[in-house]
């Protein structure tokens, strides 16, 4: 768990600014954490040696409750304790916000989805419409060429039947 916040802390120390916390604090937090650490292997000691002295655990857990930390004053304890419980609370909060973050940003990415999924209908419809009319143009484009060349065709023969005749118009 120690190791957990020391990752934390480390991630945290990368952009201060974002987490709302300043270089001060970082380092009392490191501070925390070592002696944390270091408690943590007293208390191991502790239970190994009550263990292979063959103590009950109920004077094993009366030990553990009384031990001291070596290199703090009782001041110095409630203050590290304090300023935990205070990491843990502000923690706490962060992890809080990005949850309900995370849900609000779940829910906007499922109404976009919903949105993105609507103009895809739209895009696919306003395809197939073009593609019709596509087709209608060319048709109507054939029809033209074909109504071109019959018009030439009639023009050419009212041009030699006038020449036969000898009518201008």
């Amino acid at each position: 768990m120690v190791d957990e916040l020391n990752k934390t802390i480390d991630v945290a120390a990368r952009d201060p600014s974002w987490y709302g916390i300043d270089n001060r604090e970082l380092e009392s937090r490191r501070r925390w954490t070592i002696t944390t650490r270091t408690q943590v292997g007293d208390v191991k000691k502790s239970v190994v040696a009550r263990k292979e002295n063959g103590n009950s655990a109920s004077a094993m857990c009366r030990e553990l409750m009384k031990l001291p930390i070596s290199h703090k004053s009782d001041r110095s304890y409630q203050d590290s304790a304090e300023d935990n419980d205070d990491f843990i609370v502000s923690e706490s909060d962060r992890q809080m916000l990005l949850i309900n973050g995370s849900r609000q940003q779940d829910e906007e990415l499922d109404e976009l989805s919903a949105s993105v999924e609507r103009i895809r209908g739209v895009g696919l419809t306003i395809h197939k419409e073009l593609l019709a009319q596509e087709k209608i143009i060319d048709d109507l484009g054939t029809e033209m060429d074909s109504t071109t060349n019959r018009l030439d065709f009639v023009q050419k023969k009212v041009a030699m039947i006038m020449k036969k005749s000898n009518i201008w118009i």
